[in-house]
């Protein structure tokens, strides 16, 4: 008898227990205690740094807000193909944040086109020294104005020429080709003072290198050798025309909600991770310039002097609209390399 009347006390706690636990888990709900899910899109494959630097950036965040905040990746242009878009998405609150590079944010952010100028940056190094400077301090803020947290400078690496027309060995061998550009004002003057004829086209663009639509187009090495371009391209000319850095970006309203310690771990997660995705960045393009002789029919080395001598008249032009960027340009030249 005594037996039965512990198991009948032992099943009662249980069931108290479960119901406790119950109770427990449904209060977590109502208080708002269940993970924050934030989206983060893109629209390089896998195996670009873009993407390997998102998944570190989750993996980090996840850790330090111990759970609190989950994102989910979206690659490939999953959520929607182009970067214009896919930033009209975050500012609408569609999807949460996202890595582009700074030729479509230009549509939202005039200013941000000044690190787009053709042979602004000497190195990588200093790139790096000035976007984690003042000059990308103060694009990063003036985002604000259009709904958007810039959260750090991760890249995409110097951007170069392919075509499936002719080597490029001079800026002669440009004149008259028809060259996908980003829909940027400034790398539209560019290509123009170039002698060739640029193309403002939203991302992808394979099928119109395979058509014949466009003759060629310009990307950083990473995104040429994932996108295998030597398949629809046979000339492929190592310009480094323009740099592109890749801000991390996030929507300001949803930014704004977190208390502010997350604000503060997202801003030096963001940063911490640009390294790491740089490094990336410099690594790929190291063993893709080793390997394109084996791709393209064809790589040349054209003259930077004689390229950065046609393209002049772009600083001339855009330097005189604005006078923020006289200050900046200032601030670029005398940022050291190292």
């Amino acid at each position: 008898m005594r037996r039965k009347k512990l198991k009948i006390v032992w099943i009662t706690v249980l069931i108290a227990g479960i119901i406790i636990v119950g109770i427990g888990n449904i209060n977590s709900k109502a208080k708002g205690i269940e993970p924050m899910v934030l989206k983060l899109g893109h629209v390089v494959p896998t195996s670009h740094p873009y993407h390997l630097g998102a998944v570190k950036f989750k993996e980090l965040i996840e850790k330090r807000t111990k759970g609190k905040i989950k994102i989910e990746i979206y690659p490939a242009g999953q959520l929607t193909p182009g970067e214009r878009s896919l930033i009209e998405q975050m500012q609408l609150g569609l999807c949460d944040l996202t890595v582009t590079a700074t030729g479509p944010v230009s549509g939202f952010m005039e200013n941000m086109m000044v690190v787009d100028l053709p042979f602004l940056f000497r190195s990588y190094e200093h790139a790096h020294n000035v976007l984690d400077g003042i000059v990308g301090d103060e694009l990063l803020e003036q985002l604000k104005e259009v709904g958007i947290k810039g959260l750090a400078f991760w890249e995409n690496g110097f951007r170069n020429i392919t075509n499936s027309v002719r080597p490029i060995n001079s800026v002669n061998d440009l004149r008259g080709l028809k060259i996908r550009t980003m829909e940027n004002p400034v790398h539209l003057d560019s290509f123009k003072d170039l002698g060739a004829n640029p193309t403002p086209m939203s991302w992808p663009i394979y099928t119109e290198l395979q058509t014949g639509v466009i003759d060629g187009q310009e990307n950083p090495l990473p995104i040429i050798y994932a996108y295998k371009f030597w398949e629809v391209q046979k000339y492929l000319a190592i310009s480094e025309h323009f740099y592109s850095p890749a801000p991390i970006l996030m929507n300001l309203k949803r930014y704004n909600s977190l208390p502010l310690e997350t604000q503060k771990i997202f801003l030096s997660t963001a940063k911490e991770v640009a390294h790491y995705e740089r490094a990336l960045i410099k690594e790929q393009e190291k063993k893709y310039t080793k390997i394109m002789k084996k791709y393209f029919k064809e790589v040349t080395y054209p003259p930077r002097k004689e390229f950065r001598e046609a393209v002049e008249p772009v600083y001339n032009k855009w330097l005189s609209r604005h006078s923020d960027w006289k200050r900046w340009i200032e601030i670029i030249k005398e940022t050291e390399q190292e």
